[in-house]
C-alpha cells in the first residue's frame, strides 16, 4: 500500500466490478483503487486515501486515528469539498455520511482545469530554516510529499540549500525554489511516502487537537 502511494497519489484506475452498499441506504458503491484527499476539520487538516464512495458517503483509508470531532470536510484533489460526518472508524479505516448527495461522477473522475498536484496540508507551526552558516525562524504554511510553503523575514536565495525542522517534523533537506516577498517555496531533496507524511502532520497538529478538545 506504501509503495503504491509513494510511486503515484492521482487515480490509478476503477476497479471494474459495483459492490452493493449495505451501509448506505442501498446506494451503488464505486471502489477506487486509489483516490488521495484530505479531511479538514477544526482542529487540522489530515491526508487521507478514498477506497470506495457513493453518491451518500465514503469509506477512506487513514494513517492515525482522526480527532473527536464528528463533522469533517472532505476535500480532493480538484478542489472539491463534500461536508461530511465521521460515522464510524476502527483502526485504519473510517466511514464518513455526506451532509448532502455528491455527484459520484465527480468523484470518480475528480476533474480539473489544473495539472493534478500532490496534497497540500495547510498548516501554521513555527519551524526552523538552517543553512550552513544560520538557521531563522519560519512558519510552515502549507506542506506536501514533494515540498512546502514557509514565511521568513529573513531573505533566503533562490536555489539556496537548507533544512527545515520543526517539532514533529525530522530535519528535512530541500532548496528554496521561488519567494514573494515573505513568502518561499521549497523543493525537497527526498519526497515523503505518503503515509509517512500524514503521521507527521498528525503529530505536529496535536497541540491543536488537545485545545480542541478542551474547549
Amino acid at each position: 500500500m506504501a509503495e503504491a502511494l509513494q510511486r503515484d497519489t492521482d487515480v490509478l484506475g476503477l476497479v471494474a466490478s459495483l459492490e452493493s452498499d449495505h451501509e448506505h441506504r442501498g446506494a451503488q458503491r464505486y471502489t477506487l483503487l486509489i483516490r488521495a484527499a484530505k479531511l479538514v476539520g477544526p482542529a487540522g487538516e489530515y491526508m487521507c486515501v478514498i477506497r470506495d464512495a457513493s453518491e451518500t458517503g465514503v469509506n477512506v483509508r487513514l494513517f492515525h486515528a482522526l480527532p473527536e470531532c464528528g463533522q469533517m470536510m472532505l476535500e480532493l484533489q480538484n478542489g472539491d469539498q463534500h461536508e461530511a460526518k465521521i460515522v464510524w472508524q476502527e483502526e485504519d479505516r473510517a466511514g464518513l455520511q455526506f451532509a448532502q448527495e455528491a455527484n459520484i461522477a465527480r468523484i470518480i473522475e475528480c476533474p480539473s482545469r489544473f495539472a493534478k498536484r500532490p496534497i497540500r496540508i495547510n498548516l501554521d507551526i513555527g519551524a526552523l530554516l538552517s543553512t550552513l552558516s544560520e538557521q531563522a525562524c519560519v512558519r510552515i504554511r502549507n506542506i506536501s510529499q514533494q515540498g512546502a510553503q514557509v514565511t521568513s523575514k529573513h531573505r533566503f536565495a533562490i536555489d539556496q540549500r537548507v533544512q527545515l525542522s520543526a517539532d514533529g517534523l525530522r530535519q528535512v533537506s530541500a532548496k528554496v525554489r521561488w519567494r514573494r516577498g515573505e513568502l518561499f517555496g521549497l523543493v525537497f531533496e527526498d519526497t515523503f511516502q505518503f503515509g509517512d507524511l500524514a503521521r507527521i502532520i498528525a503529530n505536529m497538529q496535536q497541540d491543536t487537537v488537545e485545545v480542541v478538545t478542551a474547549s
